[in-house]
């Protein structure tokens, strides 16, 4: 549930740039055509952070990039929501979609791994609630206080997520870790084990165990 959860507050914030971001950056000046730049903008920012995904997780970890890329995520809807600036607001979307690039799939891989098929059904259920959801309860919000209130409530979520992924993900990769460590240690004693086997007696040396190996 709580993967779920991550999933659906920073598909909010995908929701959100993508139906209200045109509109923002008009309503603050932008040109037609710039406003339209504002979601491509994020968009290529997204493919190209899934495009790195892979990489980022075998070389920092799930949680450090779910985490950093939801608090990436939570600066650039900041930026957004407090400065009226059609290039700043250009740049605050590059960095959401940035930040949100892989935190949805990393969560819904997650939630497979621990339950199964299960696990992905009730993820996606959840986040893809943020996902349809979420525009629609930006436009009440905007409509009764304005855009950049609206889009200070994406960077509240995308905060939320930040912090619900480091109980969500740091127990799973701190037993990761200990398997990792186990597997290396005893693959190293192995090797040392066959070294000795394979060589003459005479450069045999004692090793934990055979003795015990021989007695039996």
């Amino acid at each position: 549930m709580v993967l779920g959860v991550i999933a659906g507050c920073t598909a909010f914030g995908e929701g959100a740039v993508t139906d209200w971001g045109a509109l923002h950056l008009q309503e603050i000046g932008a040109t037609p055509a710039l406003a339209a730049a504002g979601y491509a903008g994020f968009s290529l920012a997204m493919a190209c952070g899934r495009l790195a995904g892979n990489g980022l997780v075998h070389a920092l970890g799930p949680s450090r990039v779910v985490t950093g890329g939801a608090l990436l995520a939570t600066a650039g809807a900041l930026v957004v929501a407090t400065v009226p600036d059609v290039g700043t607001v250009l740049a605050g979307f590059v960095l959401i979609g940035l930040g949100l690039a892989n935190v949805f799939p990393i969560a819904i891989a997650r939630a497979g791994a621990r339950a199964g098929a299960g696990g992905v059904a009730l993820a996606s259920t959840v986040g893809y609630t943020g996902l349809l959801g979420g525009p629609p309860l930006l436009g009440i919000v905007a409509e009764a206080v304005g855009m950049p209130v609206a889009f200070a409530a994406v960077a509240a979520l995308a905060a939320v997520a930040a912090a619900l992924a480091v109980p969500a993900f740091g127990s799973g990769e701190r037993a990761l870790t200990a398997v990792r460590t186990a597997v290396a240690r005893h693959t190293a004693r192995l090797g040392v084990l066959h070294t000795q086997l394979s060589g003459p007696a005479a450069d045999r040396r004692p090793y934990p165990g055979l003795e015990a190996l021989g007695a039996h």
